[in-house]
């Protein structure tokens, strides 16, 4: 597979989705108004994820974007070393993983190139841009309605009909705007811009609307840059050759940071400083598909690194503080778009500051690589700069690093307590801790870049500076679906770095691998939601968790030595542990551990031990009482108020046939038969006491698991799986 140079990818999106705002706009002046079910505001990592979900779901999407890329955080901020210390990787967020090897892989480089461990994952962003158009491609083919990306253009109206929304007024950079009806509304924005469109309530730093403070503080942003090392000499038009105003501060800063006599890095936290500066290339080291040469993490080939992230001291304004001793930005920066533009433009050239400072300071052959960004025109945070850096600005990452946003207002707001709460599920000796509404998995630190003091943190919510290490995560963690829903607006989801958590929380849960898997269950949510006309908080949890079960995302903390992800109930299984229907046989019991560190001994023995892994019990049979014991559950979980629950016999220690359970089924669900009749149906004799229960299942498709074997078999006795599976296709049935 030949490289496409990032411009021919790029000018070739351009001109496709300028033909495409053409087609738009072409279809408005006929039809007036657009139509789609869903509107992805931002085409970030999350947005991106949103669509590709929704369409595969069957549902039209159209995705508006405000810059020229698509990927957000993870390709157009230029942070695409990807932040998954737990690594845990399903869904959509394995799927661009999983090709993004398989790209480096067919040119023989590695993807472990960053965070000194050859264990990462790391990418070139115009590569992952690729990716993420080939996936918004296969969805779109695979789907049967339109999946549209309108790059250049943002949201910047929505429409209401009381409190559901019911459409939204798309501008590009032109100032032309049309109006799109939708279903649903989601917010991916990097800033959590759609939310006061929408009129929803949100959380700003520490406070809340109606009363949002405009000098509370939230965290740094960065404008990142890719470097390169050009071992014939850096080409005259990327020399920094006059330092910009204000390099004098900056270069002091730098100095602290990486300098010609720094410490090389051996692996101690905190970080010695100043490094060196292969150190600091080996921080956040890409593969370069430029050169043939194929590099690793590994400390022998840090020296070889010839592209990487510069992510690290120029985070704005970073240790100098914003005013008065106060770290951090203040909410001012979301709320006011001149102070927006007026920020992200220092940082934009703190980040410029530093190329000089490579260049001229540490006499190294590195600047902006010129195979990643390149832009026809100057972005607009480097107007006004001096002629001889407009090719340096040209190839900067055309959008910043936006670490906080604001966050909608839920009926739950997830604060850092009950995220470790949530972590300690099933270690240390304690057991189930899961949310029973879980929709993506993650795993990270509280970490906050600036505005971390007692008095920028959420006292309402019992945190504290103190809380960061306190409460930090001991293990992977889950996201629940309530904290993607507004409290007093329908139609509309909040995605990406927008959802219903507290800012310590927020620290943890607005990496790229977590915002791409909490994107993908928006757009579940939301097709589900279009496809059903049902507003987003109407729609069941576990038929949202149906449908990213169905597509390979892992919801359940909890691991089973008899039930590996191969497994045929892997999935049901999984939503059983989320609820509590059935109590394994013996829950696993891992240690805590510092989710910075996988190599911890301790956890290292309990994994070599099994501690880890449970056993749930999937071939063993159930007795009446089990039965009876899970259909109540189950049918409280579905909210399912209809039919009749077996009760106990005097024998409720004997085993269940699958035909009793059945019948069993059918009665507590008070199910009926499908309009359709089944494929294929299977076979009972002819006035069997299940005939008629089988047929009713078997036409739901809720007895699909026997369809290797043959046949049902109504006389044999009933395992623990099987049970799993077929409530969890009762639990979601249409």
């Amino acid at each position: 597979m030949r490289r496409i140079k990032p411009i021919y990818i790029l000018t070739a999106a351009l001109l496709f989705f300028s033909s495409l705002n053409a087609g738009l706009a072409e279809a408005a002046a006929k039809a007036r108004v657009l139509e789609y079910d869903v509107v992805v505001a931002g085409g970030g990592i999350g947005g991106v994820a949103a669509a590709i979900q929704a369409a595969r779901l069957g549902v039209s999407v159209l995705v508006a974007e405000p810059s020229g890329w698509i990927g957000g955080q993870a390709t157009a901020a230029g942070v695409s070393t990807m932040d998954d210390m737990s690594r845990q990787r399903s869904g959509v967020y394995l799927e661009f993983v999983s090709r993004l090897k398989n790209y480096y892989d067919l040119r023989g480089k590695s993807m472990g190139t960053c965070y000194w461990d050859s264990r990462s994952v790391a990418f070139e962003p115009s590569i992952g841009q690729q990716v993420l158009y080939e996936m918004l491609d296969d969805a779109k083919k695979t789907g049967k309605k339109p999946l549209d990306v309108s790059l250049g253009s943002f949201v910047s109206k929505v429409e209401r009909d009381k409190n559901r929304v019911t459409g939204v007024t798309v501008t590009d950079g032109g100032g032309k705007s049309r109006d799109v009806k939708c279903r649903v509304l989601i917010d991916a924005t990097e800033y959590g811009d759609v939310l006061p469109l929408a009129g929803a309530g949100y959380r700003a730093g520490n406070s809340a609307t109606p009363f949002i403070k405009p000098d509370a503080m939230i965290q740094d942003i960065t404008w990142t840059a890719v470097i390169r090392r050009y071992p014939g000499g850096v080409p005259q038009h990327l020399r920094a050759i006059a330092p910009l105003p204000g390099y004098e501060e900056a270069r002091r800063n730098y100095e602290s940071y990486v300098a010609s006599g720094g410490y090389p890095f051996r692996g101690n936290y905190p970080v010695p400083l100043p490094v060196d500066f292969v150190s600091h290339n080996a921080y956040r080291g890409l593969p370069n598909s430029s050169t043939p040469w194929n590099y690793d993490g590994r400390p022998e080939n840090w020296k070889y690194i010839s592209k990487t992230v510069v992510n690290w001291g120029n985070d704005y304004p970073g240790r100098g503080g914003w005013e008065n001793g106060r770290t951090g930005l203040p909410v001012e920066y979301l709320e006011n778009k001149a102070l927006r533009a007026r920020v992200e433009k220092e940082a934009f050239i703190k980040t410029l500051h530093f190329i000089y400072y490579i260049q001229n300071e540490l006499g190294e052959d590195w600047s902006v690589t010129d195979d990643e960004y390149d832009a026809a025109e100057l972005p607009e945070a480097a107007q006004g700069l001096p002629l001889e850096w407009q090719d340096i600005a040209k190839r900067m990452p055309p959008i910043p690093y936006v670490r906080e946003s604001r966050r909608v207002l839920s009926e739950y707001t997830l604060t850092s307590e009950e995220l470790l709460r949530n972590s300690l599920s099933y270690r240390d000796g304690q057991t189930r801790h899961e949310f029973e509404d879980a929709i993506a998995i993650g795993g990270y630190i509280l970490d906050l870049h600036g505005a971390d003091k007692d008095s920028d943190l959420e006292w309402d919510m019992g945190e504290r500076a103190v809380s960061s290490a306190h409460n930090r995560p001991r293990g992977p963690f889950q996201v629940p679906l309530r904290i993607l829903i507004p409290k007093d607006t329908d139609g509309l989801i909040a995605a990406e770095k927008n959802l219903s958590m507290t800012r310590l929380s927020a620290g943890a849960i607005r990496l790229q691998p977590i915002c791409m898997m909490v994107g993908q269950a928006a757009g579940a949510l939301a097709a589900l939601a279009a496809r059903s006309e049902l507003a987003p908080r109407d729609v069941p949890p576990v038929k949202v968790q149906r449908a990213l079960l169905d597509a390979g995302v892992v919801l359940s903390l909890c691991k089973y030595s008899d039930v590996p992800p191969e497994h045929p109930f892997f999935n049901a299984v999984q939503l059983f542990n989320l609820y509590g229907v059935m109590e394994p046989l013996s829950p696993p019991h891992a240690p805590s551990y510092n989710i910075s560190d996988l190599d911890d001994p301790v956890l290292a023995m309990a994994v070599i031990r099994g501690a880890d892994k449970g056993v749930f019990g999937v071939d063993e049979f159930i007795t009446q009482e089990d039965m009876v014991a899970v259909l109540t559950k189950a049918k409280a979980v579905a909210g399912i108020k209809k039919g009749e629950t077996p009760t106990l016999t005097d024998k409720p220690d004997r085993f269940i046939t699958r035909g009793v359970f059945a019948r069993a089924l059918v009665s507590a669900f008070g199910l009926k038969a499908a309009s359709t009749p089944a494929r294929r149906p299977f076979s009972v004799p002819d006035g069997h006491p299940s005939e008629a229960a089988v047929k009713i299942l078997d036409s739901k498709e809720i007895l699909n698991l026997y369809k290797n074997s043959g046949d049902f078999h109504p006389g044999r006795p009933v395992t623990r799986g099987e049970v799993a599976e077929m409530l969890m296709r009762a639990m979601t049935a249409d």
